[in-house]
């Protein structure tokens, strides 16, 4: 399950992927809204990865 925890890093790493005007989204270019919607992605495998850990009795 920790291995969740890397698909931030990597879908964040490569700048090539993401350095794009467009699809803009409510006017922020793509650059801008890739990086913001990881935000709450991460949130989400942060809270799966503890609740596993928690769940298999791991601190």
């Amino acid at each position: 399950m920790r291995i969740l925890l890397v698909l931030p890093f990597v879908g964040l790493l490569w700048i090539p992927f993401y350095n794009h005007q467009l699809p803009a989204l409510f006017g922020f270019p793509f650059f801008y809204w890739y990086q913001f919607a990881w935000v709450p992605v991460t949130s989400l495998l942060i809270w799966v990865v503890y609740r596993h850990g928690v769940r298999k009795g791991v601190e």
